[in-house]
């Protein structure tokens, strides 16, 4: 018989105690320990259960190599891996208003397959108002408005879809625990008990997650462990383009990348993304150059700007939008130590347009031009673009995938390239009709581009 008693936990990282804290100890988060029922069986430790499986010799083990699903969305599919895998559990994260429900449904209309849309935030009339604006001709969606997880699952055994589709998982509830929903507990348990019939019935799950004010995904931790797949979506509320990313996953890459536009009919696929993160302006102007990028195995060009002006107060400002902000304090250190400009009393201000974060360190030789053109008030040419590594002693360090970065650059227009000379070794430059400018100092830099 079970023996029911309760415990505090903290509803920010799982943390359990037995009386209540006003600080959680674990992630130093003030007034996040609520009381939770919990029930422990009374079992005898030293009986030991009856060998029922045994283990295999992993050669003996038979492979099934089963297909993807298709979302018929090359974006949501190259993030994936390649599509969606039966049986799996997809987490999408992100902050609130940022799409996640607009392309949870749009993905589950535009299927071919029979696809359960579970809502536990919206009404059925919210739903429809919102699948009207997204796709006009749904084919196979069924919607339901529902939190227990109980009745979800009776609904999945007796529609028995291809796919089915959750927002949010915080919103679900199960009668194994009487805690309220969105508390640790009932995330947990609802969770394992969604992953049980996913693999039970092959069925690939789609499941929205709210995040909490650190940017990390709401509940307890172990809910991230258990999926297979983590995604997430980004992006300003202010800038029409949104990225996802995959932090985890079990079936593909995690440093794939996929970018959307957010248009009044829902998401858009931007499948090239270098010609909208570039302006398109006719003005030679001061600040701007371009950087050969690669995020996973997809490389785009991105413009940096940068402002350099003389400081108003005491302490010049440091201000950087999707760019490390240390790093470009290291930059700055740089150019003051190696090639000698004075810029230890003016304000940087840097900016990475289209309102993306680049992690790329490709990205450095951009930063550092972009910087001294403001500086000087010279621009750079418009068929110029730069991709590489700056080191601390000034040099310039080679990058990965140098070959896809100059094709995008030729592909686009460009005229010169300025890559490292490092990255010689190897690669077959004679194919490339852009003019390649191999450089290992900034110093080689600023005479060639600011002559």
């Amino acid at each position: 018989m079970a023996k029911v008693k309760t415990q505090y936990v903290c509803q920010n990282c799982g943390a359990n105690s037995a009386k209540w804290i006003g600080k959680c100890p674990s992630c130093n988060e003030w007034n996040t320990y609520v009381e939770e029922v919990i029930a422990v069986l009374k079992t005898n430790l030293t009986t030991l259960k009856p060998l029922t499986t045994s283990a295999t010799l992993i050669s003996e083990i038979k492979h099934l190599q089963e297909e993807r699903i298709d979302t018929l969305s090359s974006e949501f599919n190259r993030v994936l891996g390649g599509g969606l895998v039966p049986g799996s559990l997809v987490l999408i994260g992100g902050e609130p208003g940022i799409g996640k429900s607009t392309l949870a449904l749009q993905i589950a209309l535009n299927l071919d397959k029979k696809t359960l849309y579970i809502s536990g935030e919206e009404s059925l009339q919210q739903i429809k108002m919102r699948a009207e604006r997204i796709n006009n001709n749904p084919k196979n969606c069924y919607v339901l408005s529902e939190v227990s997880i109980e009745t979800i699952i009776n609904q999945i055994e007796h529609e028995n879809p291809d796919i089915v589709v959750i927002d949010s998982v915080q919103t679900l509830q199960t009668e194994r625990v009487e805690s309220s929903p969105g508390s640790v507990t009932q995330i947990r348990e609802s969770t394992a008990l969604l992953m049980r019939i996913a693999k039970e019935k092959a069925i690939p799950f789609i499941i929205i997650g709210h995040i909490n004010k650190d940017g990390n995904i709401a509940g307890p931790k172990v809910l991230e462990h258990m999926v297979d797949t983590v995604l997430q979506f980004e992006g300003d509320r202010n800038h029409i383009y949104r990225i996802l990313r995959a932090t985890k996953n079990r079936f593909g890459s995690t440093s794939e990348l996929g970018i959307f536009e957010m248009q009044g009919s829902g998401l858009r696929e931007v499948n090239n993304p270098s010609e909208l993160l570039m302006s398109q302006s006719d003005e030679d102007l001061s600040g701007v150059s371009i950087a050969a990028c690669v995020d996973g195995i997809r490389p785009f060009l991105i413009e940096v700007q940068a402002l350099v002006s003389s400081s108003a107060y005491g302490t010049p400002q440091r201000t950087s939008t999707g760019f490390d902000l240390r790093r470009l304090s290291m930059l700055l250190a740089v150019l003051e130590k190696r090639a000698g400009f004075r810029l230890g009393q003016k304000d940087v201000f840097l900016n990475i347009a289209g309102g993306i974060r680049v992690d790329d360190p490709a990205i450095d030789l951009s930063v550092i031009c972009s910087v001294l053109s403001s500086d000087q008030d010279i621009s750079i040419k418009k068929d110029i673009c730069f991709a590489g590594e700056v080191g601390l002693s000034g040099e310039i360090r080679p990058v990965n995938r140098v070959e896809q970065r100059i094709s995008e650059a030729q592909k686009l227009g460009f005229n010169q390239i300025y890559i490292s000379k490092y990255n010689q070794k190897g690669v077959n430059f004679s194919k490339f009709n852009i003019k390649i400018n191999f450089v290992g100092k900034v110093e080689q830099v600023f005479r060639s581009v600011f002559a």
